[in-house]
């Protein structure tokens, strides 16, 4: 697996793609994962690779704290989508070692246990996860309706509505869209949006979406209700 040079072209179009229906490069919040091919980069992709480019500015706002981000930094041809050639070094991706089956512990200890302990954990475990699976999750979510202005009247007004619903995080789904005249020929964008408000805010939103300042003057929070 591996993105190749992430210092060409054809490296960073690599990472566009599998970046086009994710959010991380792994899992579902931003890790050591990210830090590593971040730091591949010789600098933001051009505004072209737009699912790129958003990811590489939202990880670009957590420079100051990358260093506590979860996760343990591998080598980089360890990320990425599978067939991909390693360019980067000269050596093959370095083969994890295999774990000792008698060294994993899912309890905590290290010791020998009998039967009878075993069970009891067991079952304590399947009661636990039982409870967990009948508890009621009750999920806050938002309808937020956004204004996003673009510099003036010779923007691309698609391109900016395809950076924005480039976005994408868990908890957001993007919903119906329009251009609206703001008058001199100019025209905002106003897109309708989903969000879980555990996972989603707008002060994250207007982050990401500012982030293509080729297109993007501004965003505005137009409407904001409760479901």
């Amino acid at each position: 697996m591996g993105f190749g040079d992430l210092k060409t072209p054809a490296g960073l179009k690599v990472l566009n793609d599998f970046l086009a229906d994710k959010s991380y490069i792994e899992g579902y919040v931003p890790s050591q994962a990210d830090v590593a091919v971040f730091d591949a980069l010789s600098g933001a992709p051009p505004t072209d690779l737009c699912h790129a480019l958003r990811w590489f500015n939202h990880i670009k706002s957590y420079q100051k704290e990358k260093a506590s981000l979860p996760g343990v930094k591998k080598p980089l041809g360890q990320y990425g989508p599978v067939g991909v050639e390693d360019t980067t070094s000269g050596s093959a991706p370095v083969k994890e070692e295999e774990e000792d089956d008698d060294d994993i512990d899912l309890f905590g200890s290290d010791e020998e246990e009998d039967e009878e302990t075993k069970r009891i954990k067991e079952e304590r475990l399947a009661a636990y996860n039982e409870k967990k699976s009948k508890k009621p999750a009750l999920i806050a979510k938002s309808s937020i309706l956004l204004d996003v202005k673009p510099w003036d009247d010779e923007t691309d007004m698609s391109k900016l509505e395809e950076c924005v619903r480039s976005i994408e995080l868990d908890g957001l789904v993007w919903g119906q869209s329009k251009f609206v005249p703001v008058g001199y020929g100019i025209k905002k964008l106003q897109i309708a949006c989903v969000v879980e408000d555990d996972k989603v805010g707008t002060d994250q939103l207007e982050e990401l979406i500012t982030a293509f300042e080729d297109y993007v003057q501004s965003m505005d929070v137009a409407a904001f209700n409760k479901i």
